[in-house]
């Protein structure tokens, strides 16, 4: 099995599991005891907390180990909040942010507060401009990932930051995806990370609160971790967590060289081995490995079990690989195509062969998903000079596929209608246009679902 799904969570680094196992042995002991197996437990700790914040760029009493990343972001922004609030209660994120951040901003809003989402680009990067322009005199904080785990952009978050020092406002940031590629620049307040993105053991997050930064903890306090991280240290782990991040920042440049290589292949050679495939994500300014693109006509789930029946473990930001009928909220942001998506996300280490035989395998995965969703002849209808397509009851990309086949019986200027009750069409209808040369007109009311007006253009 090839593994192309390290932005959800890396394979163990060698070095995390060498300390994993060392330290089982010498860190069990409470590190707040003076006795000789607490204190061998402080050394343990002490020297991975230098470490990470080595590796952060921050002072050592300013980072403490939570329980996992979601921990730090939710411990972060709930803190940050309360030692502000005599400021306000206004929180900004960007709409790419990590579900850990949209979440803490839901239960901010369901407790009084408000927060705005800045918009992204096509490419699903921020605009310094915009989020400047977001910042309020009763803003409390302001968060912004310093890269999209879906599609891999790498946002500007060092003038974002400086725009929030300037005003006087704290900018916390979401640094799971490129803690292990390298510290973040820019005058941020607060950092959280996840050790399980970078090799380490799942189970570890990091939280950083520079010097100077307000920030009250929620909830009761514990004398751990400066009161900002209840419950006994996993130090076994925090040691490998610490480990690994020092390893991987040693590979760091060349790694980032070579798998920028190979996801640079991808993203050039898939529009040319496979129609209809929109290669998402900034084409620069992104992650060394990761890739993102949508095929038309695909349906997600099936494109990723044939891709796994071929060795191949990718993962997907469309709505049809999750529980829901709604698509990724970051693609759905960009405006981009939701359908077909798969992400790949090479590890330290993906060879080239690898890289080559998914080359090989994708455009016949691909072309065998579209033979099987091949429909009938969809049921059509002239009304008031539009087509009107019936795809209700049918999940997207059908409703796509549908209006595909029809757009060419209608003239030049003239419209089709496709009525679907699927909430992907909303963002796949559009993004069909974008990418086909055709107009999308907007929604129409139906009896049933909602009609989705496209004016043919060529």
């Amino acid at each position: 099995m090839s593994y192309f799904d390290a932005a959800s969570s890396h394979p163990l680094h060698p070095v995390a599991r060498q300390a994993l196992l060392a330290s089982l042995d010498e860190g069990w002991a409470d590190p707040a005891r003076l006795y000789r197996e607490g204190r061998k437990a402080r050394l343990l700790l002490d020297a991975a907390r230098e470490a990470a914040a080595e590796a952060v760029g921050c002072r050592v009493d300013e980072l403490v180990f939570t329980s996992s990343g979601t921990r730090a972001v939710h411990t972060g922004i709930a803190g940050a909040l309360a030692g502000r609030r005599r400021v306000g209660r206004h929180l900004i994120v960007s709409a790419v942010e990590h579900s850990s951040v949209l979440h803490s901003a839901e239960a901010l809003v369901a407790e009084g507060g408000s927060s705005t989402e800045v918009p992204v680009d096509r490419t699903g990067a921020v605009s310094v401009e915009a989020y400047a322009d977001s910042l309020r005199s009763d803003t409390a904080l302001a968060c912004l990932q310093s890269a999209n785990h879906e599609v891999g952009t790498v946002q500007p978050v060092a003038e974002v930051a400086e725009a929030c020092r300037a005003v006087g406002v704290p900018l916390l940031v979401d640094a799971a995806q490129s803690l292990g590629w390298g510290p973040v620049e820019g005058a941020w307040s607060l950092l959280t990370a996840s050790a399980h993105k970078w090799g380490g053991p799942a189970g570890v997050g990091l939280l950083v609160v520079r010097k100077g930064a307000r920030f009250a903890p929620q909830g009761p306090v514990d004398e751990r971790e400066s009161g900002r991280a209840p419950g006994f240290e996993n130090i076994p782990a925090v040691v490998a967590a610490a480990a690994s991040l020092r390893a991987v920042r040693a590979e760091s440049a060349q790694e980032a060289l070579r798998l920028r290589e190979l996801t640079e292949r991808i993203r050039t050679r898939v529009p040319r081995l496979v129609p209809g495939v929109d290669v998402v994500g900034d084409p620069v300014r992104r992650l060394p490995g990761i890739v993102t693109f949508s095929c038309l006509y695909v349906d997600g789930e099936t494109l990723l079990h044939e891709l796994d029946r071929a060795g191949f473990a990718v993962s997907s930001g469309s709505s049809c690989t999750s529980s829901t009928l709604t698509p990724s909220h970051v693609l759905k942001a960009m405006g981009v195509l939701s359908e077909g998506n798969v992400r790949v996300s090479l590890p330290l280490g993906a060879t080239e062969e690898d890289v080559e035989r998914f080359l090989a395998v994708l455009p016949g995965a691909v072309a065998g998903v579209r033979e099987k969703l091949g429909t009938q002849a969809p049921v059509t209808v002239v009304e008031e000079e539009s087509l009107v397509v019936d795809a209700l009851g049918k999940r997207c990309p059908i409703p796509v596929i549908e209006l595909a086949k029809v757009i060419g019986e209608v003239p030049v200027g003239g419209t089709v209608k496709v009525l679907s009750d699927d909430e992907a069409a909303r963002l796949d209808i559009p993004a069909w246009c974008e990418m086909r040369g055709q107009e999308y007109v907007g929604e129409e009311k139906a009896d049933q679902g909602t009609a989705y007006v496209v004016r043919r253009l060529t």
